[in-house]
C-alpha cells in the first residue's frame, strides 16, 4: 500500500508541477482577466483531485458577489490555497504572499500579471506600501486575501495574527470574511516531502465582520475580532471533518 502511495505521490507531484507551470504561463499571457480566473480555479480543482482531497464547504452567511471583501484565513498546508479557490467562484481574489514565492520562475511573473502582491514580511513599511499601492490601483471587483498568521502553522493552534489584513480592511472600508481550513495538513503535509493521504478538506466561511465599526487607531481590536472569528470557523471546520471521517 505504501509503495502505491509513494508512486501516486511522485507521479502526482510531477503532474502538479507541469500543470502549475502551464497554467501560470497562460495566466501570465492573459493578465488580469476573467479567463485567468477560470484557468486559476481549474488548476486548483485539478490539484485537489491529484492529491486526493475532497472539499466540503460551509457558509455561515451569503456573500454579495458584487462586493469586494478582505478574506482572512488560517494556514496549515500548501493545499489551503487550492481548497479555498475551488469554492470561491464568485469572488476573484488577490493574494498577499511572501516575496520568496514571487521569485519562482514563471509563477511569480504570472501572479504579478494577475494582480497578486508579494511582500517582504521582515519589512513592515515596505509590505504596507505594496498593499496600499495595490489598493490605489483599484481592486476592480476583486477581494484581498490574507493568511493572517503570516506563515503556516504546524500545530492545531492558531499563531498570532499580523495586522496587515486589519489595516487593509480599515483603509478600504471593506468587510472582513473569516475563513478556516481543516484537514489539509492530513492530505498534504506542510513541510518536506510526504505521501499523499487522500481525505476530506473542510472550508468554512464565517459571517462578515464590519470594518466600519472600527477606526484605524483601534486596528488591534479588529485583529482580535478576526482571530476570534477564524477560531470559531475552525471549530466548525473540524466538526465537518469529523462527520466525513
Amino acid at each position: 500500500m505504501t509503495a502505491l502511495r509513494f508512486l501516486r505521490t511522485v507521479l502526482g507531484w510531477a503532474l502538479i508541477v507541469a500543470d502549475t507551470l502551464t497554467s501560470a504561463l497562460v495566466i501570465g499571457l492573459s493578465g488580469e482577466s476573467q479567463f485567468s480566473e477560470r484557468v486559476l480555479r481549474s488548476w486548483a480543482r485539478r490539484f485537489l483531485r491529484i492529491a486526493g482531497a475532497r472539499v466540503v464547504v460551509q457558509r455561515d452567511a451569503e456573500l454579495d458577489p458584487e462586493r469586494s471583501y478582505v478574506f482572512v484565513s488560517n494556514h496549515t498546508s500548501n493545499l489551503d490555497v487550492p481548497a479555498i479557490l475551488s469554492v470561491t467562484d464568485g469572488h476573484p481574489m488577490r493574494f498577499i504572499a511572501k516575496q520568496e514565492l514571487g521569485r519562482i520562475p514563471i509563477f511569480g511573473w504570472a501572479a504579478r500579471r494577475m494582480g497578486h502582491i508579494f511582500i517582504d514580511r521582515k519589512d513592515r513599511g515596505g509590505a504596507t506600501k505594496a498593499i496600499r499601492d495595490r489598493i490605489d490601483r483599484g481592486l476592480r471587483g476583486a477581494s484581498l486575501f490574507f493568511f493572517a498568521e503570516g506563515t503556516r502553522s504546524v500545530s492545531d493552534e492558531l499563531l498570532p495574527f499580523k495586522k496587515g489584513a486589519a489595516v487593509a480592511a480599515l483603509e478600504t472600508r471593506l468587510d472582513c470574511v473569516p475563513i478556516a481550513v481543516a484537514g489539509a495538513r492530513e492530505v498534504l503535509k506542510p513541510k518536506g516531502f510526504s505521501l499523499f493521504q487522500p481525505g476530506p478538506v473542510a472550508v468554512v466561511f464565517g459571517k462578515p465582520i464590519a470594518s466600519s465599526s472600527h477606526a484605524l487607531d483601534s486596528r488591534d481590536e479588529l485583529v482580535t475580532e478576526q482571530r476570534t472569528a477564524v477560531e470559531g470557523a475552525l471549530q466548525e471546520a473540524r466538526a465537518l471533518i469529523a462527520k466525513e471521517a
